[in-house]
Formats: C-alpha cells, structure tokens, sequence
C-alpha cells in the first residue's frame, strides 16, 4: 500500500516546514483585502503562519505578514487571526 505524502509549508515567522494543518493561511486577494483562509483555496497571495499565539506577537511587532504580502494589515486582521488560533 502506497503511503499518502502529507504537504508541508513553511511558517514565515519561525521558517519551519510543518503539516498544512498546523498552520494557517493568510491571504492577500487581488481586491487588496487581507483574509484567514480555512479552506486553503482562497485566490491570491498567501502566507502560511504557525497556530501559537507567540508566534503571531512575533509576526505583529516584526511585521513579517505585511512585508510577505506587500500590504498594510489592520489590528482587526491580526484579531481576527488570534480568534482562530485560540478556537
């Protein structure tokens, strides 16, 4: 039986490869709006960030999200992002 390879992405803060499941996508959309993307599908250019509430201060105060996808994140996104970490 062939064993199912599991997909790994790189967190943008830590640079570690972990299993999609572990992360969480941020969106940039071709609109210039900056969404989580639970599906992975979302259009537009994404980032990858790991699910730890550190992690995300870390990416806040170096501003690591805004640089990866070229735009201006309001307080509300990173909110919003530390709803669905904490779920």
């Amino acid at each position: 039986m062939k064993v199912k390879k599991i997909p790994l992405r790189t967190c943008v803060v830590t640079k570690e490869a972990l299993p999609k499941k572990e992360l969480l996508r941020i969106v940039r959309t071709p609109e210039h709006d900056v969404v989580v993307d639970d599906t992975g599908k979302v259009n537009g250019r994404g980032a990858y960030i790991k699910k730890d509430l550190e992690v995300l201060e870390k990416a806040r105060k170096s501003k690591i999200l805004e640089k990866r996808l070229e735009i201006t994140i309001e307080d509300s996104v990173y909110e919003e992002i530390k709803k669905m970490i904490e779920k």
